[in-house]
């Protein structure tokens, strides 16, 4: 199957419909030339409401953190957006609910395997850590992200850049002082040869 088929398939899917509140509005951004990959959870409320990838606080941190701008961030020939869950999943008891995993069951693989040019995945937060490392994510994501050097340079995991992890990230001085110049300057490497 090609990949703009696919991606049409994806648009138009409505399997987890009876337990989206806002109802279905997958939200992908995908390219055959992508060389980065961000895997987030899945996207939230505002997102759903714009159809925008991370067109967010959220979003903002993290573009940050990978030192570009959004004219490059959403710029499909170079940048894949692929969330473990399509859909924004609802709202929890402490924020977004996790992501629906008939998603990511059905199209993960497919969508995968038609990005061939991936130099980067970005996996922002425990679900996405959860399947893209498998049986090599640590117990838990503060762990995980601590290991970041055993999956470099292929895979860079994140904690998620929600404002919700200010707290995270005051505890964790050592993530933006040990990750980030590794992140962007891997990012602008990447760029450069696109």
């Amino acid at each position: 199957m090609k990949l703009d088929q696919l991606v049409t398939e994806i648009r138009a899917c409505t399997l987890c419909s009876p337990y989206l509140p806002l109802g279905p509005r997958p939200i992908i951004q995908v390219s055959q030339s992508a060389k980065i990959l961000i895997v987030g959870q899945a996207p939230g409320s505002r997102v759903h409401e714009t159809g925008i990838a991370f067109n967010d606080p959220s979003g903002d941190r993290l573009r940050d953190w990978m030192g570009i701008d959004k004219s490059v961030f959403y710029d499909e020939t170079k940048i894949a957006l692929v969330p473990m869950g399509f859909c924004f999943p609802g709202t929890g008891q402490s924020g977004d609910l996790p992501p629906r995993p008939e998603c990511a069951q059905t199209w993960r693989d497919k969508l995968l395997q038609q990005l061939p040019h991936i130099a980067l995945t970005i996996v922002v937060g425990q679900y996405a850590q959860a399947w893209h490392l498998k049986k090599q994510a640590k117990e838990n994501l503060t762990e995980t992200v601590r290991a970041w050097k055993e999956y470099a340079p292929l895979i860079i995991p994140l904690p998620h850049p929600s404002p919700r992890n200010n707290i995270w990230l005051k505890k964790n001085p050592w993530f933006e002082a040990e990750i980030l110049s590794t992140l962007q300057a891997k990012v602008k490497s990447i760029l450069q040869t696109a």
